[in-house]
Protein backbone atom coordinates (compact mmCIF):
# COMPACT_ATOMS: atom_id res chain seq x y z
CA UNK A 1 0.00 0.00 0.00
CA UNK A 2 1.52 3.65 -1.05
CA UNK A 3 2.84 5.83 1.67
CA UNK A 4 -0.19 8.42 2.75
CA UNK A 5 0.29 11.67 1.72
CA UNK A 6 0.05 13.80 5.22
CA UNK A 7 0.91 17.03 3.99
CA UNK A 8 3.03 19.15 1.85
CA UNK A 9 5.36 22.17 1.11
CA UNK A 10 6.25 23.12 -1.81
CA UNK A 11 7.50 25.80 -3.71
CA UNK A 12 6.25 26.43 -7.12
CA UNK A 13 7.06 28.87 -9.83
CA UNK A 14 4.50 31.96 -8.69
CA UNK A 15 3.39 30.46 -5.75
CA UNK A 16 2.40 33.47 -3.50
CA UNK A 17 0.86 31.49 -0.47
CA UNK A 18 -0.37 28.72 1.06
CA UNK A 19 -3.09 27.27 2.96
CA UNK A 20 -3.62 24.44 4.83
CA UNK A 21 -6.87 22.93 5.59
CA UNK A 22 -8.06 19.95 7.38
CA UNK A 23 -7.70 18.09 4.30
CA UNK A 24 -6.31 19.92 1.67
CA UNK A 25 -3.33 21.97 0.70
CA UNK A 26 -4.05 25.36 -1.42
CA UNK A 27 -1.08 26.95 -2.83
CA UNK A 28 -2.20 30.28 -4.63
CA UNK A 29 -0.29 31.01 -7.89
CA UNK A 30 0.05 34.52 -9.08
CA UNK A 31 -3.50 35.60 -7.36
CA UNK A 32 -4.59 33.81 -10.44
CA UNK A 33 -4.67 30.15 -10.01
CA UNK A 34 -5.68 28.17 -6.81
CA UNK A 35 -3.54 24.61 -7.19
CA UNK A 36 -5.11 22.29 -4.85
CA UNK A 37 -3.41 19.09 -3.32
CA UNK A 38 -5.35 17.00 -1.77
CA UNK A 39 -3.91 15.22 1.25
CA UNK A 40 -4.82 11.64 2.45
CA UNK A 41 -5.46 13.28 5.99
CA UNK A 42 -8.84 12.74 7.31
CA UNK A 43 -10.73 15.25 9.81
CA UNK A 44 -14.40 14.48 11.92
CA UNK A 45 -15.89 16.87 14.43
CA UNK A 46 -13.35 19.65 12.84
CA UNK A 47 -10.59 17.50 14.43
CA UNK A 48 -7.78 16.10 11.88
CA UNK A 49 -6.95 12.40 13.05
CA UNK A 50 -3.73 10.99 13.60
CA UNK A 51 -3.30 8.55 10.55
CA UNK A 52 -3.96 9.42 6.79
CA UNK A 53 -5.53 7.00 4.80
CA UNK A 54 -3.75 5.73 1.95
CA UNK A 55 -5.62 6.54 -1.80
CA UNK A 56 -8.41 8.78 -0.08
CA UNK A 57 -6.91 12.50 -1.41
CA UNK A 58 -7.16 10.59 -4.83
CA UNK A 59 -10.59 9.59 -4.35
CA UNK A 60 -11.82 12.84 -3.89
CA UNK A 61 -10.12 14.45 -6.28
CA UNK A 62 -10.75 12.00 -8.75
CA UNK A 63 -14.66 11.73 -8.00
CA UNK A 64 -14.71 15.74 -7.64
CA UNK A 65 -13.14 16.14 -10.86
CA UNK A 66 -15.63 13.77 -12.45
CA UNK A 67 -18.80 15.40 -11.11
CA UNK A 68 -17.31 18.94 -12.16
CA UNK A 69 -17.11 18.07 -15.39
CA UNK A 70 -20.85 17.21 -15.15
CA UNK A 71 -22.14 20.24 -13.89
CA UNK A 72 -20.93 22.72 -16.10
CA UNK A 73 -23.97 23.26 -18.05
CA UNK A 74 -25.63 23.91 -14.50
CA UNK A 75 -22.97 26.76 -13.08
CA UNK A 76 -19.57 27.83 -13.90
CA UNK A 77 -16.98 25.69 -11.94
CA UNK A 78 -13.58 26.85 -11.06
CA UNK A 79 -11.22 23.90 -12.65
CA UNK A 80 -9.22 23.84 -15.51
CA UNK A 81 -7.09 20.73 -15.50
CA UNK A 82 -6.00 17.51 -12.88
CA UNK A 83 -2.42 17.33 -13.59
CA UNK A 84 -1.61 14.50 -10.63
CA UNK A 85 -4.38 12.26 -8.90
CA UNK A 86 -4.11 14.46 -5.81
CA UNK A 87 -4.31 17.23 -7.64
CA UNK A 88 -6.64 19.82 -9.09
CA UNK A 89 -5.89 23.53 -10.39
CA UNK A 90 -8.55 26.38 -11.24
CA UNK A 91 -9.29 29.32 -11.16
CA UNK A 92 -8.77 31.99 -7.95
CA UNK A 93 -12.09 33.21 -6.99
CA UNK A 94 -13.51 34.96 -3.87
CA UNK A 95 -15.18 32.40 -1.53
CA UNK A 96 -18.79 33.34 -0.43
CA UNK A 97 -18.40 33.40 3.94
CA UNK A 98 -21.02 30.39 3.59
CA UNK A 99 -21.42 27.00 2.76
CA UNK A 100 -24.91 25.54 1.33
CA UNK A 101 -25.75 22.30 2.68
CA UNK A 102 -28.60 20.49 0.96
CA UNK A 103 -30.19 17.50 3.19
CA UNK A 104 -32.97 15.07 1.25
CA UNK A 105 -33.34 12.84 4.23
CA UNK A 106 -33.71 13.22 8.30
CA UNK A 107 -29.87 11.82 8.84
CA UNK A 108 -27.04 12.12 10.81
CA UNK A 109 -26.12 15.74 12.30
CA UNK A 110 -29.47 17.12 11.71
CA UNK A 111 -30.83 13.62 13.03
CA UNK A 112 -28.86 14.49 16.41
CA UNK A 113 -30.48 17.48 16.56
CA UNK A 114 -34.26 16.51 15.89
CA UNK A 115 -33.55 13.43 18.16
CA UNK A 116 -32.60 16.15 21.43
CA UNK A 117 -36.17 17.80 20.67
CA UNK A 118 -35.06 20.61 18.18
CA UNK A 119 -37.63 21.16 15.52
CA UNK A 120 -36.23 23.30 13.10
CA UNK A 121 -33.36 23.31 10.98
CA UNK A 122 -31.49 26.88 10.01
CA UNK A 123 -35.01 28.60 10.49
CA UNK A 124 -37.20 25.49 8.29
CA UNK A 125 -39.68 24.32 10.84
CA UNK A 126 -40.09 20.16 11.59
CA UNK A 127 -43.32 18.32 12.31
CA UNK A 128 -43.26 16.41 14.95
CA UNK A 129 -43.23 12.56 14.15
CA UNK A 130 -40.28 12.18 12.33
CA UNK A 131 -37.90 9.13 12.18
CA UNK A 132 -33.92 8.78 11.55
CA UNK A 133 -33.32 8.36 8.04
CA UNK A 134 -36.70 9.65 6.57
CA UNK A 135 -36.95 11.94 3.07
CA UNK A 136 -37.90 14.85 3.47
CA UNK A 137 -40.75 16.04 1.33
CA UNK A 138 -38.19 18.11 -0.55
CA UNK A 139 -34.43 18.97 0.02
CA UNK A 140 -34.03 21.36 2.81
CA UNK A 141 -31.19 23.92 2.22
CA UNK A 142 -29.38 24.26 5.80
CA UNK A 143 -26.12 26.69 5.26
CA UNK A 144 -23.35 27.14 7.93
CA UNK A 145 -21.33 29.80 8.05
CA UNK A 146 -17.40 28.93 7.04
CA UNK A 147 -15.35 28.75 10.41
CA UNK A 148 -12.17 29.85 10.82
CA UNK A 149 -9.51 26.88 11.20
CA UNK A 150 -10.05 25.14 13.87
CA UNK A 151 -13.42 25.90 14.53
CA UNK A 152 -16.51 24.83 13.86
CA UNK A 153 -19.23 26.02 11.63
CA UNK A 154 -22.03 27.00 12.40
CA UNK A 155 -25.95 26.79 11.50
CA UNK A 156 -27.75 29.79 10.23
CA UNK A 157 -30.51 30.95 8.59
CA UNK A 158 -31.26 32.11 5.15
CA UNK A 159 -32.80 35.03 7.19
CA UNK A 160 -29.65 35.90 9.19
CA UNK A 161 -27.45 35.47 6.27
CA UNK A 162 -29.29 38.39 4.40
CA UNK A 163 -29.57 40.63 6.99
CA UNK A 164 -26.13 40.77 8.29
CA UNK A 165 -25.19 41.24 5.70
CA UNK A 166 -23.16 37.86 4.61
CA UNK A 167 -24.33 37.45 0.85
CA UNK A 168 -26.30 39.90 -0.94
CA UNK A 169 -30.04 38.94 -1.16
CA UNK A 170 -29.93 38.46 -5.13
CA UNK A 171 -27.12 36.14 -4.72
CA UNK A 172 -27.99 34.08 -2.01
CA UNK A 173 -30.91 33.04 -3.91
CA UNK A 174 -28.94 32.66 -6.63
CA UNK A 175 -26.54 30.44 -4.32
CA UNK A 176 -29.84 28.44 -3.15
CA UNK A 177 -30.94 27.72 -7.02
CA UNK A 178 -27.36 26.63 -8.05
CA UNK A 179 -27.15 24.21 -4.92
CA UNK A 180 -30.47 22.67 -5.59
CA UNK A 181 -29.87 21.72 -9.49
CA UNK A 182 -26.72 20.43 -8.37
CA UNK A 183 -28.50 18.50 -5.79
CA UNK A 184 -30.75 17.16 -8.49
CA UNK A 185 -28.07 16.40 -10.79
CA UNK A 186 -25.86 14.16 -8.46
CA UNK A 187 -29.08 12.25 -6.63
CA UNK A 188 -30.01 11.37 -10.69
CA UNK A 189 -26.34 10.30 -11.11
CA UNK A 190 -25.81 8.28 -7.69
CA UNK A 191 -29.85 6.91 -8.48
CA UNK A 192 -28.00 5.50 -12.17
CA UNK A 193 -25.64 3.51 -9.75
CA UNK A 194 -27.98 2.01 -7.13
CA UNK A 195 -27.22 5.01 -4.16
CA UNK A 196 -28.87 7.70 -2.91
CA UNK A 197 -27.34 10.96 -2.30
CA UNK A 198 -28.59 11.71 1.50
CA UNK A 199 -26.84 14.80 1.85
CA UNK A 200 -23.94 17.23 0.65
CA UNK A 201 -22.21 20.66 0.73
CA UNK A 202 -21.74 23.53 -2.09
CA UNK A 203 -19.05 26.34 -2.18
CA UNK A 204 -19.21 29.25 -4.41
CA UNK A 205 -17.00 32.00 -5.14
CA UNK A 206 -16.85 34.57 -7.26
CA UNK A 207 -14.82 35.64 -9.84
CA UNK A 208 -14.57 38.65 -12.70
CA UNK A 209 -18.59 39.07 -10.99
CA UNK A 210 -19.79 35.65 -11.50
CA UNK A 211 -20.33 33.17 -9.46
CA UNK A 212 -18.18 29.73 -9.74
CA UNK A 213 -18.75 26.60 -7.85
CA UNK A 214 -15.46 25.89 -5.98
CA UNK A 215 -13.69 23.20 -4.22
CA UNK A 216 -14.72 19.52 -4.06
CA UNK A 217 -18.53 18.07 -4.67
CA UNK A 218 -20.07 14.59 -3.91
CA UNK A 219 -17.23 13.25 -2.40
CA UNK A 220 -17.44 10.91 0.24
CA UNK A 221 -15.92 14.24 2.73
CA UNK A 222 -18.63 16.37 1.45
CA UNK A 223 -21.63 14.12 1.02
CA UNK A 224 -23.13 11.06 2.34
CA UNK A 225 -24.71 8.16 0.77
CA UNK A 226 -27.18 5.23 1.03
CA UNK A 227 -27.61 2.02 -1.09
CA UNK A 228 -30.65 2.27 -2.68
CA UNK A 229 -31.71 -1.53 -2.69
CA UNK A 230 -32.90 -2.18 1.07
CA UNK A 231 -33.58 1.45 1.68
CA UNK A 232 -37.32 1.23 2.53
CA UNK A 233 -36.96 -2.15 4.01
CA UNK A 234 -34.90 -0.97 6.38
CA UNK A 235 -36.72 2.19 7.14
CA UNK A 236 -39.81 0.38 7.60
CA UNK A 237 -37.91 -2.15 10.01
CA UNK A 238 -35.85 0.97 11.70
CA UNK A 239 -32.68 0.01 11.13
CA UNK A 240 -29.47 1.46 10.20
CA UNK A 241 -29.05 1.88 6.49
CA UNK A 242 -25.93 0.80 4.62
CA UNK A 243 -24.01 4.02 3.62
CA UNK A 244 -20.93 5.05 2.05
CA UNK A 245 -19.66 8.43 3.45
CA UNK A 246 -17.57 8.98 6.66
CA UNK A 247 -20.18 9.11 8.73
CA UNK A 248 -18.94 5.72 10.21
CA UNK A 249 -15.61 7.16 11.02
CA UNK A 250 -17.46 9.32 13.31
CA UNK A 251 -19.67 6.42 14.81
CA UNK A 252 -16.60 4.98 15.78
CA UNK A 253 -14.85 8.05 17.51
CA UNK A 254 -18.35 8.18 19.20
CA UNK A 255 -18.09 4.66 19.98
CA UNK A 256 -14.63 5.38 21.63
CA UNK A 257 -15.66 8.17 23.73
CA UNK A 258 -14.44 11.07 21.13
CA UNK A 259 -16.44 14.10 19.88
CA UNK A 260 -13.99 16.85 19.37
CA UNK A 261 -15.14 18.31 22.82
CA UNK A 262 -12.17 19.69 25.02
CA UNK A 263 -10.17 17.10 26.59
CA UNK A 264 -11.32 14.15 25.26
CA UNK A 265 -8.41 12.34 23.37
CA UNK A 266 -8.70 10.85 19.82
CA UNK A 267 -8.40 6.61 20.49
CA UNK A 268 -6.01 4.95 18.84
CA UNK A 269 -6.62 4.17 14.74
CA UNK A 270 -5.28 0.48 13.95
CA UNK A 271 -3.08 -0.41 10.99
CA UNK A 272 -6.68 -2.49 9.77
CA UNK A 273 -8.92 0.00 10.35
CA UNK A 274 -6.58 2.62 8.35
CA UNK A 275 -7.12 -0.06 6.16
CA UNK A 276 -10.66 -0.50 6.48
CA UNK A 277 -11.29 3.35 6.13
CA UNK A 278 -9.51 3.29 2.37
CA UNK A 279 -11.05 0.49 1.21
CA UNK A 280 -14.67 2.42 1.83
CA UNK A 281 -13.30 5.02 0.14
CA UNK A 282 -12.23 3.31 -3.05
CA UNK A 283 -15.98 1.38 -2.61
CA UNK A 284 -17.58 4.29 -3.01
CA UNK A 285 -15.27 5.62 -5.73
CA UNK A 286 -16.20 2.83 -7.62
CA UNK A 287 -20.02 2.79 -7.09
CA UNK A 288 -20.41 6.03 -7.63
CA UNK A 289 -18.21 5.86 -11.21
CA UNK A 290 -18.64 2.61 -12.42
CA UNK A 291 -14.85 3.04 -12.82
CA UNK A 292 -12.42 0.00 -11.08
CA UNK A 293 -10.22 2.27 -9.02
CA UNK A 294 -6.77 2.66 -10.33
CA UNK A 295 -4.15 3.51 -7.12
CA UNK A 296 -1.70 5.77 -7.98
CA UNK A 297 1.36 4.01 -6.69
CA UNK A 298 4.46 4.57 -5.82
CA UNK A 299 7.34 5.11 -2.90
CA UNK A 300 7.36 8.80 -2.88
CA UNK A 301 3.81 10.59 -3.88
CA UNK A 302 5.08 13.61 -2.95
CA UNK A 303 7.78 13.93 -5.12
CA UNK A 304 5.42 12.34 -7.98
CA UNK A 305 3.07 15.44 -7.00
CA UNK A 306 5.70 18.11 -7.49
CA UNK A 307 7.33 16.64 -10.53
CA UNK A 308 3.66 16.41 -12.41
CA UNK A 309 2.63 19.88 -11.37
CA UNK A 310 6.01 21.68 -12.51
CA UNK A 311 5.09 20.34 -15.47
CA UNK A 312 1.77 21.64 -15.80
CA UNK A 313 2.87 25.17 -14.50
CA UNK A 314 5.36 25.22 -17.24
CA UNK A 315 2.96 24.77 -19.81
CA UNK A 316 0.45 26.84 -17.93
CA UNK A 317 2.77 30.22 -17.89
Amino acid sequence: MSKAITGTDFKFPGQKSIYKGKVRDVYNIDDKYLLMVVTDRISAFDVVLPEGIPYKGQVLNQIAAMFLEKVKDIVPVWNIATPDPNVTVGHWCQPYPVEMIVRGYLTGSSWRTYKSGARELCGIPLPDGMREHQRFEKPLITPTTKAEHGKHDEDISAGEIISSGLVAEEEYRMLEDYSMKLFMKGSEIAAAHGLILVDTKYEFGKRDGKIYLIDEIHTPDSSRYFYADGYEERFARGEQQRQLSKEFVREWLMANGFQGRSGEKVPEMTKEFVTEISERYIELYEKITGQRFVKAEGDEPVRRIERNVKAFLTDLK
